[in-house]
């Protein structure tokens, strides 16, 4: 019990007063394949970074509904949402693909601090130098604690391991042959996964880090083989070896500090920035606010609900909550919704026996939900982040 309590305080430390995601780790070409959105959809996605909302928005849905209980992950996707609208493509390019521009002080004041709220406002005007050319961390994605973690991986990478050339000449191999050749003769398992580095994997901190709560290291830890280390290892020796880095944007700008323009986001290349900045970022909204109290305020009907993994840490610490959110979630639903999530765990069983009530009556959640078990299961062995122990689609039954 002591160990949970100190576990839940580290992660509410880390979460509570930090930017946490500075990049979406969920793959928007899978999801996008997986929601397969039309014209009239309507879209709720957990806004984490923010990128995967923008992703979203160049299928022409009706709208977007980013929502984060954070209201800094948020403070992040309104910048981004005002550099799309008020400045040119290299200099938003500078910003969220090198992630940094020397003209930062004066795009911000200029061009983009009017067009947010007050909230993301006193974020920016404190944290501005994460924009910064100067300093240790010279990108703003060695910001954020997830930011931190990748710099000081990185900092390992160059100063204990000295392997910086062997992890570019992976991310320069041609193919995934020439990266299992690379990083099996190197040996660079043995030199990335020493016992210090695995001892600290095993840490409630550095899990917190990475946004990973111990209710989700508990998953993993009973049904994986291993335990949270092993799995993390096996997890990016797949992504090294069996995986493409040419087009592995999330991987790549951790080990860099910045995207290529043929290596990024699909909102970072010049014809989307164009498409969202004609009007299509105009659909989105920005929502500080719990899944659940979104919808109780929302007038309208959701088709696509992208949940992301957050329904792992609330089954272990606010069930009551987990079960009150889903009965929103079908309140609100729209005919023919479809729901996509991710867990930690190799399997979920905590979502099915959950009790709403349809028509009057009380039923399990997994009574209304036809899981597309075929397409999630192809989607997931394509994921080029390869974090996540499984991937769930499911379509709500009338």
């Amino acid at each position: 019990m002591i160990s949970e309590g100190i576990s839940r305080k580290s992660f509410q430390l880390v979460h509570q007063s930090n930017l946490v995601y500075n990049t979406c780790w969920e793959d928007p070409r899978l999801d996008r394949k997986a929601l397969n959105l039309s014209t009239e959809d309507e879209v709720l996605v957990i806004t984490s970074a923010g990128c995967n909302a923008l992703d979203y928005l160049l299928d022409e849905p009706r709208s977007v509904h980013a929502v984060d209980v954070n209201p800094k992950q948020n403070a992040l996707l309104e910048l981004k949402r005002s550099a799309i609208r008020n400045l040119d493509y290299e200099s938003f390019f500078d910003l969220f693909g090198r992630g940094k521009s020397q003209y930062w002080e004066s795009l911000y004041s200029q061009k983009l601090r009017s067009d947010l709220s007050l909230t993301a406002q006193k974020y920016w005007d404190r944290h501005g130098s994460f924009f910064s050319c100067g300093g240790r961390r010279s990108s703003f994605y060695f910001r954020g604690s997830s930011g931190l973690f990748a710099w000081l991986v990185n900092c390992y990478i160059d100063r204990v391991a000295k392997i910086r050339d062997d992890i570019n000449s992976l991310l320069a191999a041609q193919d995934v042959t020439e990266q299992s050749s690379i990083y099996q003769s190197r040996n660079l398992n043995e030199l990335l996964w020493t016992r210090m580095i695995k001892w600290w994997m095993r840490r409630d901190l550095t899990l917190s880090m990475l946004g990973v709560p111990r209710q989700q290291r508990n998953q993993i830890d009973q049904s994986y083989a291993g335990g949270i280390a092993q799995f993390v290892i096996d997890r990016i020796e797949t992504v090294f070896t069996n995986r493409s880095l040419q087009d592995n944007y999330f991987w790549r700008v951790y080990l860099t500090g910045s995207y290529e323009h043929d290596c990024c986001p699909e909102y970072l290349k010049p014809e989307n920035f164009q498409r969202l900045k004609s009007g299509l970022i105009d659909r989105m909204t920005v929502n500080t606010n719990t899944v659940e109290g979104f919808l109780r305020r929302y007038q309208g009907n959701i088709s696509r609900y992208v949940l992301l993994d957050h329904m792992d840490w609330m089954a272990g610490a606010q069930p009551k909550m987990l079960q009150s959110e889903w009965q929103a979630i079908f309140d609100r639903a729209a005919q023919k919704a479809r729901i996509i999530w991710r867990s930690a765990g190799m399997t979920v069983d905590f979502i099915d026996p959950l009790k709403v009530r349809r028509g009057g009556q009380e039923q399990e959640v997994g009574e209304s939900l036809k899981y597309q078990t075929q397409l999630a299961s192809e989607l997931h062995e394509r994921d080029r982040v390869n974090t996540y122990g499984s991937f769930y689609i499911a379509d709500l039954m009338v």
